[in-house]
């Protein structure tokens, strides 16, 4: 038997067929046409099958990509801790010594270098992080990692922030393929179909499962439809446990992936801007401490030791104030407060900053994550927990099955239509979407696609390409037309 004819003999019937109807068989037409919901939903079907099926196939290279790469990034701490194991640790020999003396021995070691961040030691046996403007690029700084208990220098990286090298280049891989803006424009069309394909595949599953049961007729109870909905099925021809497994996984990681897709594009080239001008626009920007400007009378000739000197007093008048945990100091230029934030991003509330004289050590404002916006706190959280870093390894832990689940959708994609592609050229088309859709829902998908591309141009323009792509292929074609 030819791999072609294995393929047909395993193929599973039409959606639109009877259980039991051979691929070739035509369905007796309903007594009566559909009307209302079901009219209009006939009228769609076709359009919403093949738009899954194609951008399934043609995007579908992008978000393999994404997961595989995100996959990655979310190991990235446990490489990074066994990486970088001499460079984050060192031995306890004694107290440690004041934060200045650390801060005075990386200054140092980069003379002529402006201090941009120090992050004293969070834990005993790790090391301090004094990172310098070395006008590396954009984000990128060199730090000097401190061991506390001799107040030396123990290490230099240069670092993406606050990530190290291996997280880096992770991070880089992630977002861009490290070929810098153009490559972000794969991460934007990933991101903007992942909702499409996910809110499209609900739909036709959904509504599929529902038509096989008043088709069949179904005398088992609710349980029992509803298991047959969430669960894989583990018999029948291969094709048909491909799609079961396709449809059901994809239902079991809806949620994720659209959450995935929504905090994606807040990250992309074009659509991210579009989303940090409506952010703006409606105050969900992140707060920061306002009140950094210090009057004439508080300022004064730097302190011999500069930066150095001011370090210790800046970093007790923040922990005067309650502010506990990891935390990350900025120092600032002459007449302006400094900044003291707290880094831990593991818990969702621990996010409170301080702007502090750095002459005198007073406070001059605070800000407590409880105080901000509620929309400024689902996008911090949003955005780290797409990270990983939201609850730790339980973070962790979601993403990589969330990263698996849509490698394996992506697989099995492309496998359901190697099953039954064409003997003669072309790409197999769908089951269940041969004739042509109404003239009302191609309007319809043409002013979501417009509307939507205000927000999500790349989005907006291939769905608009598609819409084209489609009407020529249709008309060529003499199925009749949905009702």
């Amino acid at each position: 038997m030819s791999e072609t004819t294995r393929a047909r003999s395993d193929a599973e019937p039409d959606s639109a067929e009877p259980d039991g109807a051979a691929p070739g068989d035509t369905p007796a037409p309903p007594a009566h046409a559909p009307t209302g919901a079901a009219g209009w939903w006939a009228g769609l079907r076709p359009l919403l099958i093949r738009l899954h099926f194609y951008a399934g196939l043609f995007v579908g290279p992008f978000l393999l990509v994404a997961a595989t790469t995100g996959l990655l990034y979310t190991l990235a701490p446990q490489i990074d801790r066994a990486v970088y194991a001499d460079v984050l640790s060192a031995p306890v020999t004694g107290p440690a010594v004041p934060v200045r003396d650390q801060v005075a021995a990386a200054i140092a070691s980069q003379p002529g270098l402006p201090v941009a961040e120090i992050r004293p030691a969070p834990a005993p046996g790790e090391t301090t992080r004094v990172s310098f403007d070395a006008n590396l690029g954009e984000t990128w700084l060199r730090t000097v990692f401190v061991d506390p208990s001799t107040g030396g220098v123990h290490a230099t990286l240069d670092t993406y922030g606050e990530w190290l090298p291996v997280r880096a280049w992770f991070d880089e891989l992630h977002r861009s393929l490290l070929l810098g803006d153009p490559g972000r424009i794969y991460t934007e069309l990933a991101a903007s179909w992942l909702w499409v394909l996910t809110l499209s595949g609900l739909a036709i599953w959904v509504v599929r499962a529902r038509d096989k049961r008043r088709r069949n007729g179904d005398g088992h109870g609710r349980a029992h439809r509803v298991r047959r909905t969430l669960l894989p099925r583990d018999t029948g021809p291969g094709r048909a446990r491909l799609r079961s497994w396709h449809g059901s996984v994809g239902l079991w990681a809806a949620v994720g992936m659209l959450f995935l897709s929504a905090t994606g594009l807040t990250w992309s080239q074009f659509a991210g801007a579009n989303v940090d001008t409506m952010r703006s626009a409606f105050d969900w920007t992140t707060p920061s401490v306002s009140d950094t400007t210090l009057p004439a009378s508080a300022t004064g000739p730097a302190p011999v030791g500069g930066v150095a000197a001011q370090a210790d007093r800046v970093l007790a008048a923040a922990r005067g104030t309650g502010m506990a945990g990891p935390v990350e100091i900025v120092p600032a230029d002459p007449g302006t407060a400094w900044t003291v934030a707290q880094t831990t991003r593991s818990w969702p509330t621990q996010q409170d900053s301080v702007a502090v004289d750095p002459a005198s050590g007073t406070v001059v404002d605070q800000l407590r994550f409880a105080d901000w916006p509620v929309a400024a706190k689902l996008a911090r959280w949003g955005v780290d927990a797409h990270m990983g870093i939201l609850f730790g390894v339980a973070n962790q832990v979601a993403l990589a099955a969330l990263a698996l689940g849509i490698i394996c959708l992506v697989v099995w994609g492309y496998r359901m239509w190697w099953l039954r592609r064409p003997t003669r050229g072309g790409v197999a088309g769908p089951p269940g979407a041969r004739s042509r859709p109404s003239f009302s829902a191609v309007l319809t998908v043409g002013a979501v696609a417009v509307v939507v591309g205000l927000v999500l141009p790349v989005l907006g323009a291939s769905l608009i390409v598609f819409l084209l792509v489609d009407a020529v292929v249709q008309s060529l074609r003499r199925e009749p037309v949905a009702s």
